[in-house]
């Protein structure tokens, strides 16, 4: 095959048996490519930089992986009712949500939410996000689009290119250049003074 001469073929009359194993043995090796030797250290197609990079190494001693375990459930790890991790809920893009949401300290709505949010400490509306419903929290931070009724007891901040419609109850507000609210506004009374 391969720059390699075929023998000539020879009567098969006056063979002896060395010469009938020779002449198998030349045929198996025309036959059969040798594709069971191992691979030369140094392939002809490969530069000796890149052989350099996957020479292979003398097995060291075994390594196994530290065992560890896990704890059953993470939450037990984190402090309940803590200010600096609060219950969180992210209703990303691409999803819409109908419904109530009850146990949530923080709404993050980058999707669409149909909703009520009877007790929540902060709303937050990426530019994405779309909340239609009623919401009663302490801080709400309008990016996107909010309709429906809203009262923000401590403060409400509506950033530029967010957009509000509806009842808007709130302690303090902000509103960014190009923030917009329309519809029936009022800030609730300071009980402090």
């Amino acid at each position: 095959m391969f720059g390699q001469k075929t023998p000539a073929k020879t009567p098969a009359k006056n063979i002896d048996s060395t010469d009938s194993r020779k002449l198998k043995d030349e045929k198996h090796k025309l036959a059969a490519p040798d594709a069971a030797k191992p691979l030369a250290k140094t392939p002809r197609h490969r530069s000796p930089a890149a052989t350099k990079s996957f020479a292979t190494k003398t097995p060291g001693p075994s390594r196994s992986l530290p065992e560890f375990s896990l704890p059953a459930s993470r939450h037990m790890d984190r402090p309940r009712g803590s200010e600096s991790d609060p219950t969180s809920l992210l209703i990303s893009r691409n999803i819409n949500l109908e419904g109530k949401i009850t146990s949530c300290e923080k709404l993050i709505v980058e999707g669409i939410v149909d909703a009520s949010l009877p007790n929540a400490k902060v709303i937050e509306i990426a530019p994405s996000g779309h909340f239609t419903g009623k919401a009663n929290v302490d801080e709400a931070d309008i990016s996107g689009r909010f309709d429906g009724e809203l009262i923000a007891s401590e403060r409400l901040i509506v950033r530029a290119g967010g957009h509000i419609n509806g009842k808007i109850r709130y302690g303090r507000i902000v509103i960014e250049s190009g923030g917009e609210v329309v519809g029936d506004m009022e800030a609730l009374e300071d009980t402090n003074n």
